[in-house]
């Protein structure tokens, strides 16, 4: 058996009689031309090296798969094993995974060749996985990930944004971050309440190192805590005006305003004042 052997995934999942699972977060993309032009954005062909998180029935899966792409998935609901043991049976370049990826050791999985991330992340843990990619010890060598439209805006949010904040500033001192398509509700199965969008991240030659990060992540933690605050007050805990004007930057500014370059001096400051 091939990939064009298999049945399509409407198919599938009523023989399984499977459903979304609410509490998991699950909306299945199972529209073909979608799935296969993410696999398009996310810049992966023959022989490189994928996981996606989250696969479900192995929508996305399967497009990627047919890039030629060695493809591992990981997935935490055990009644998709036999959909995906399937898939695998019919893809020799498919490897299963069944665990939670909050806990994945995505170095060990990549077996220590360059892994990209590519996925349909699930809606209630999309953020924390993200937060774990971008800061953590191992660095993907792209991430083309889908969100809910609002976090996707927030990824990729400039200073002055509404959306604009930690997340915005984490992301983009460790990687070029763009919004790169748009997925309607409709796209879905069942439809969310809300739109989706595809965030591709590219991580930076001058990603900073994990002390500085670290401490970008504290700095970032006290400005955003108190937005509506002028830097001197949610900061003063820190070193407040002192520390504000050690990084070059206006004391009665608020965070919103202050771009990346910015909470990087910010955190330099506050690591030479120590």
């Amino acid at each position: 058996m091939t990939l064009d052997d298999l049945p399509p995934l409407r198919e599938v999942l009523a023989e399984h009689g499977l459903m979304a699972k609410k509490s998991f977060g699950q909306h299945f993309l199972l529209d073909l031309n979608i799935t296969r032009k993410i696999a398009r954005l996310a810049q992966v062909g023959d022989g490189d090296m994928v996981i996606e998180v989250g696969p479900g029935p192995g929508g996305l899966t399967r497009a990627l798969l047919e890039t030629g792409a060695a493809v591992t998935v990981v997935e935490k609901d055990e009644r998709f094993r036999p959909l995906l043991e399937d898939l695998a049976a019919a893809a020799p370049n498919l490897t299963l995974v069944m665990g939670d990826a909050l806990t994945a050791d995505e170095a060990k999985l990549a077996g220590g060749r360059p892994a990209h991330l590519v996925s349909n992340l699930p809606y209630n843990v999309g953020t924390p996985l993200l937060i774990k990619w971008l800061t953590g010890p191992w660095t993907p060598a792209s991430l083309t990930l889908m969100f809910q439209k609002e976090v996707a805006d927030r990824v990729a949010a400039k200073p002055g944004a509404s959306a604009y904040g930690r997340l915005a500033v984490i992301a983009q001192a460790t990687c070029d971050a763009q919004v790169v398509m748009d997925v309607p509700a409709r796209a879905f199965t069942p439809p969310p309440k809300v739109d989706s969008a595809i965030v591709r991240l590219t991580p930076r030659a001058d990603r900073p190192a994990p002390e500085r990060l670290d401490v970008l992540q504290k700095i970032t933690a006290a400005a955003f805590g108190q937005r509506r605050k002028m830097l001197r007050a949610s900061l003063k805990p820190l070193g407040g005006e002192d520390l504000i004007r050690a990084a070059g930057l206006d004391p009665q500014a608020r965070a919103e305003v202050i771009d990346v370059a910015g909470f990087l001096r910010l955190a330099d400051a506050w690591k030479a004042g120590r």
